[in-house]
């Protein structure tokens, strides 16, 4: 099993974290959930991507799922949040994910960010332009968007990006221990929820 943290390591509580409290519901279900509030609108979000990926594919414990979450704060982050809900439901989130982040930073293909500017980017990597426009706009992403909302408020998230952890614990990132720290802080919270959960007696 890979090391939940650099050996040593120990986040500091009201620094690296603090506890959500009382808990919030999670994301999803199933497994210990590490969910990062983000936007493709975020500069800090998409520096930050590339390490999620290798920590993903190095370090995400078996018993922890990620999830992103589109951080809901008003303008075009909200568009950027329908274009992640359309091409989930498309089942194309995962392979056009890091190619938003380039398209808004590197590119500018995503043009000023309008829903039809966006729909005109995924339709370069082949995506039916009229499809992910009319699902960008669809009411069961509107359903989505709101319930990301709703997320971000109850987690007490203020910036991106944010990671939450099982609905009990908010990691920001520090000065001193950057996009590593926080990967760290939420290997090390996963070990913990882990521990708590091994504690409780089993239902019978």
């Amino acid at each position: 099993a890979p090391a939940p943290a650099p050996a040593g390591f120990v986040p500091r509580p009201g620094t690296d974290y603090e506890v959500i409290s009382p808990a919030q519901p999670t994301w999803g279900t199933g497994k210990i959930e590490i969910a990062e509030v983000f936007s493709y609108r975020c500069i800090h979000c998409a520096e930050f991507q590339p390490k999620v990926n290798a920590w993903k594919a190095k370090s995400l414990p078996a018993d922890a799922r990620w999830e992103y979450v589109p951080a809901v704060f008003g303008g075009t982050w909200d568009t950027f949040g329908r274009a992640f809900f359309a091409a989930q439901l498309m089942g194309i989130q995962p392979k056009t994910h890091d190619k938003v982040f380039n398209g808004v930073f590197v590119d500018q293909s995503a043009g000023s960010g309008t829903v039809e500017d966006i729909a005109k980017m995924y339709s370069a990597w082949g995506v039916d332009q009229a499809k992910f426009l009319a699902t960008m706009n669809s009411f069961g992403v509107t359903a989505k968007l709101n319930r990301a909302k709703q997320f971000a408020m109850r987690g007490g998230v203020t910036a991106t990006p944010t990671i939450i952890v099982n609905g009990k614990y908010r990691i920001n990132v520090t000065p001193d221990r950057g996009f590593e720290g926080m990967l760290a802080t939420a290997g090390y919270l996963v070990a913990q929820e882990r521990a708590a959960a091994a504690k409780k007696p089993a239902a019978k």
